[in-house]
């Protein structure tokens, strides 16, 4: 990817509304995370309704982490949309009912011509379009060098309390909202969850997360998040130039 596209993803935009960042509960890998992400960021202020996107194959794959170089890219592209049309996303209902709501509609792949076409499912509207309150936007380019499947998600989060420079989680509603709770003992979740994660938003993010810990007895019951954004420059540029090394070691 050469330095002008990189520039070019740089201003992709992705805006949520809060509630359905700090109030849903769904796994996704770090890819399908991606391919939502790349999603969202077409979405044009103005929109009142979704449209039918359509990308180039190779392009699309290049953004999204999916393996074009071993001659499978097409392969590759049609498991992982498959993976992402069958999974769904639990939301908490402002009366408090929880529903199912899914990604995305019916896609359509063009191999002869090498494009894809994807539509985003018509009920994620509330929480995507003509939002003037409550809601979060970031850069799509700062998840791009992102791995593990929870980082996404965590800077997402923590993201959307950016402005109160910090919150505090109950450790057992953080790990239903990121569907963690296979993680029993906590040294596990902060090793295979939080460290990660956070080592990831660190490096290649806008904002800077440390925390700590409060126990109830011996056993760890909250966890308080600190949210510090990165605005000097030159700390920018530096989160800048890791994400392009790591997206294309080629360039270093």
């Amino acid at each position: 990817m050469i330095n002008q596209e990189f520039a070019k993803i740089r201003e992709y935009k992705i805006v949520k509304d809060n509630q359905i960042i700090q109030k849903s509960r769904y796994e996704l890998s770090a890819q399908e995370q991606k391919i939502i992400l790349y999603l969202i960021s077409k979405i044009k202020p103005g929109d009142s309704e979704f449209n039918l996107y359509e990308f180039k194959i190779v392009d699309f794959c290049e953004v999204c982490g999916i393996d074009k170089e071993n001659g499978k890219n097409y392969i590759n592209l049609k498991r992982t949309i498959k993976e992402l049309a069958d999974k769904s996303i639990w939301v908490t209902l402002e009366n408090g009912k929880e529903t199912i709501i899914r990604w995305i509609e019916r896609p359509y792949i063009d191999k002869k011509n090498g494009t894809i076409e994807i539509k985003l499912d018509e009920l994620m509207r509330p929480y995507l379009l003509q939002l003037k309150e409550r809601f979060t936007a970031y850069n799509l380019y700062f998840t791009l060098a992102m791995k593990g499947k929870y980082s996404i998600r965590i800077y997402e989060i923590l993201k959307s309390y950016e402005n109160l420079l910090g919150w505090t989680f109950e450790l057992d509603d953080l790990k239903r909202q990121l569907n963690a709770e296979k993680y029993t003992m906590y040294k596990d979740f902060r090793v295979n969850v939080l460290d990660v994660a956070l080592d990831e938003i660190n490096a290649f993010s806008d904002i800077t997360v440390t925390y700590t810990i409060e126990k109830k007895g011996r056993k760890v019951d909250k966890i308080k998040f600190k949210i510090k954004p990165k605005k000097e420059i030159m700390e920018r540029v530096h989160t800048f130039k890791r994400i392009e090394e790591k997206i294309n070691p080629k360039n270093k």
